[in-house]
C-alpha cells in the first residue's frame, strides 16, 4: 500500500497527555489512519515519543530494542501500590535515611544485565488480563523478575526525601521498579515523583517536535525517513536486477558475517526493506516497503 507519508517523527509529550493522545494529534495533522507510536510513555510522564508514520509502522520492533535515557526523581520514605503518585501514598512514620555513601554503595548491584519485577499497576499480562485492571480491582497480582539491561544509573542530586537519577535502560524496563528496588536494599522505600524521557537511541528530546506544535507543516517538516528507525542495522545497498528481486519477494544472498538483519536501501539511500536471514542462509525483505510481504 501507498502512504502520503512515510517515516518517523520524534515528539516531546508534555505531562498530563496519553501516548495515544500523541499518536492521535500526528494523526490529525497528516490526515492518516497508518499511524502509531514505538515505546509507551505514561501520562505522568514527559519527553519523547518516537511516532511512526505510514509503511514505518512495520518497524516499531525495532524502535523499541533501542535503549531509552531517562532523567527521574524520586521521594524516599514513601510507597504507594502503582510505586508512583498515580495512588496514594504512605509514608513511613520513621524512615531509615540513607546517607549519599549508602546510596553510591548500592548503585553498583542494579548496573548491568539484572532481574527485575515489574510493577504490579503495569500494562504486563497476567492470564490475559492487564495486571493494572487487576490491581485497581484489589485481587492479588503475581509478577515473576525478567531480564533487563541498565546501563547507566547515576545520581543527579540528593536531599532527602528527593533523589534524582540518571538512567538508560534496556526496553521492558520500568524506571518506578528501580527506585523502588534501590530504596528497598537500604531498608526505606519510594515513590517516583517524575520522569522524563530525554532520549530513545538517537533520537533526543532537544531534537523533537514539541506536541503543541503539531500541525500539517511542521509534522511533514519533523518527519525522519523511515531508514531512521534502524539506526543500529547495518545497510546493503541494492540497485538493478538484485533490487528488482528482492522487491518481487525472491531471495538475496548475504554475507556470512551479515547479522540475522540488514538494512536494504536503494542507491538514493531509501529504506527498501528489512532482509532476514533464512536458515539457508540467504535472505528476504521482511518487511518490503515496496513489493510483497
Amino acid at each position: 500500500m501507498r502512504f502520503p507519508f512515510t517515516g518517523v517523527i520524534p515528539v516531546d509529550k508534555p505531562v498530563g497527555v496519553s501516548s495515544r493522545g500523541v499518536v492521535d494529534a500526528v494523526a490529525r495533522a497528516l490526515r492518516m489512519k497508518a499511524v502509531g507510536h514505538a515505546g509507551t510513555l505514561d501520562p505522568l510522564a514527559s519527553g519523547v515519543v518516537i511516532v511512526c508514520v505510514g509503511s514505518a509502522t512495520k518497524l516499531v520492533d525495532y524502535l523499541h530494542a533501542l535503549p531509552k535515557h531517562y532523567s527521574a526523581t524520586f521521594l524516599l520514605g514513601r510507597s504507594s501500590p502503582s510505586d508512583d503518585l498515580e495512588t496514594p501514598l504512605e509514608e513511613e512514620a520513621d524512615p531509615l535515611r540513607p546517607s549519599p555513601l549508602d546510596l553510591d554503595a548500592a548503585l553498583p548491584r542494579f548496573r548491568g544485565e539484572i532481574l527485575q519485577r515489574p510493577c504490579t499497576y503495569s500494562a504486563v499480562h497476567v492470564d490475559g488480563k492487564r495486571a493494572y485492571r487487576l490491581a485497581r480491582k484489589g485481587q492479588p497480582v503475581e509478577l515473576e523478575a525478567k531480564p533487563v539491561r541498565i546501563e547507566r544509573l547515576e545520581i543527579t542530586g540528593y536531599a532527602w526525601p528527593r533523589l534524582g537519577l540518571d538512567i538508560i535502560c534496556s526496553s521492558g524496563t520500568f524506571v518506578r521498579a528501580i527506585g523502588r528496588d534501590l530504596a528497598a536494599a537500604l531498608r526505606t522505600t519510594a515513590v517516583m515523583e517524575s520522569l522524563v524521557r530525554t532520549a530513545i537511541g538517537p533520537f533526543t528530546r532537544e531534537a523533537s517536535l514539541p506536541l503543541d506544535a503539531v500541525v500539517l507543516d511542521t509534522a511533514r517538516a519533523a518527519l525522519l525517513p523511515a531508514v531512521a528507525a534502524v539506526p543500529d542495522l547495518p545497510r546493503m545497498m541494492l540497485a538493478g536486477e538484485l533490487l528488482d528481486r528482492a522487491v518481487r519477494g525472491g531471495l538475496v544472498e548475504l554475507p556470512p558475517e551479515s547479522p540475522e538483519a540488514v538494512a536494504a536501501v536503494d542507491e538514493s539511500g531509501d529504506l527498501v526493506g528489512i532482509l532476514k536471514r533464512h536458515a539457508s542462509g540467504s535472505a528476504r525483505l521482511r518487511p518490503n516497503f515496496r513489493g510483497v510481504g
